[in-house]
C-alpha cells in the first residue's frame, strides 16, 4: 500500500506520484490517427509481449472513477472546477491500485483528463499496484462534464431550493443541461483561463454547461478513434476520468438506454472492467474489482448526494 503524509495532498506528493507515472500528451483533431510527446528523448515503444494476447476474439479494459475528491467531501457541484483529491480519496486511488495488482491487471496504456483528481488518482493507483511506467495521455475529452451554473453549489442545497427531482435531472438525465455558466459567474474565469486548455481548446469552444448527451458527443470521438484502436491492437488500456464521462462510455458499450443511465451511479475509485468480444461489444455488465457490499454502498452514497438533507 503506497503510505503518504498528507495535508490536503502536497504539490510535492503529486511532483512525486507524476514521476513514477510520466504523462504523455497525446494530439489528436477527429482522425484517425494520434502522436505520443514526452519531455524526456526515449520514444514510446511496445512489445510484441506486451500486447495481451488475444484468446477467442477477446479484449479487456478497465476503468476507474477518479477518488473522491475535495467537492466531492463538501458535496458541491464540481464539473471543470479542478479540485484535489480528499485524503479519502487518495487512499480510494490507493486501494484500486492494490484491487488491480490483487486481480494481476497490467497496462500498455493509459488515459484520463486534465483535471487533477483524475490523474492523482491514476499516478497513484498505478504506484500503489508497482506498475511499470507506461505512456499516459490526458485529454479534455474525458473531462467530467460541465455542471455550467451549478458549479460550487451544495447539491443537498440546490435539492432543497429546487427540489430533489430538479437536481436528479440536472445530475443524471440524458439531454436536459443545467442553466449555464455566465461570464459573471465565480468560476468562469478561473475555468475558461486555465492554461492547460491552451492547446486544447479554444475559449469560443468551452462548454458552458453539458448534458450527459453533450458529454458524450465530445467523449466518443476520442473513444473511438483513440482508445478503440489501441483495444484493437492488443494494448492494454486502463482509462482514469469521471463519473459521467465513464457513464457516458459505459451507456455507448451496453446500449443502455436514454432513460435507464439516470440509474446508473459509478462510485469513486473502484476500478470495473469490460471483456469484449472481436467487434468490441460487451460479453457481460462491467464487473467491479471489489467487495460487492463495498461497491453497493458506495454507488448508494453517490446516488444520495443530490437528495435534500
Amino acid at each position: 500500500m503506497l503510505a503518504l503524509a498528507r495535508k490536503p495532498l502536497e504539490s510535492h506528493v503529486f511532483i512525486e506520484l507524476m514521476k513514477l507515472c510520466p504523462i504523455f500528451s497525446c494530439s489528436y483533431s477527429n482522425s484517425n490517427s494520434y502522436a505520443y510527446s514526452h519531455s524526456h528523448s526515449h520514444s514510446k515503444s511496445y512489445s510484441k509481449d506486451s500486447c495481451q494476447e488475444k484468446k477467442k476474439g477477446l479484449y479487456k479494459v478497465v476503468m476507474v472513477r477518479h477518488g473522491e475528491s475535495e467537492w466531492n467531501q463538501k458535496n458541491l457541484f464540481c464539473g471543470w472546477f479542478d479540485a484535489r483529491l480528499s485524503e479519502k480519496g487518495l487512499q480510494e486511488a490507493c486501494s484500486a491500485g492494490v484491487a488491480l495488482k490483487k486481480a494481476k491487471m497490467e497496462f500498455d496504456v493509459a488515459y484520463t483528463s486534465l483535471l487533477t483528481r483524475a490523474q492523482e488518482t491514476l499516478a497513484a493507483a498505478l504506484s500503489a499496484s508497482g506498475h511499470k511506467t507506461i505512456p499516459i495521455c490526458k485529454t479534455w475529452r474525458l473531462n467530467e462534464r460541465h455542471y455550467g451554473g451549478l458549479t460550487g453549489l451544495n447539491k443537498a442545497e440546490t435539492a432543497k431550493k429546487f427540489g430533489e427531482e430538479k437536481v436528479k435531472i440536472w445530475r443524471r438525465s440524458f439531454d436536459t443541461p443545467p442553466p449555464p455558466m455566465e461570464k459573471d459567474h465565480k468560476y468562469y474565469d478561473i475555468i475558461v483561463n486555465d492554461s492547460r486548455y491552451c492547446d486544447q481548446l479554444d475559449p469560443k469552444d468551452f462548454p458552458k454547461s453539458e448534458s450527459l448527451k453533450l458529454t458524450i458527443e465530445r467523449c466518443l470521438p476520442y473513444w473511438n478513434d483513440v482508445i478503440v484502436p489501441q483495444i484493437q491492437e492488443g494494448k492494454r488500456v486502463l482509462v482514469a476520468a469521471h463519473g459521467n464521462s465513464l457513464r457516458g462510455v459505459v451507456k455507448h458499450l451496453e446500449g443502455i438506454s436514454d432513460e435507464a443511465i439516470m440509474g446508473l451511479n459509478l462510485p469513486t475509485g473502484i476500478p470495473f472492467v469490460y471483456e469484449l468480444d472481436e467487434s468490441l461489444k460487451p460479453l457481460g455488465t462491467l464487473k467491479f474489482l471489489g467487495d460487492p457490499e463495498t461497491v453497493k454502498k458506495a454507488m448508494e452514497a453517490v446516488a444520495n448526494q443530490g437528495k435534500a438533507k
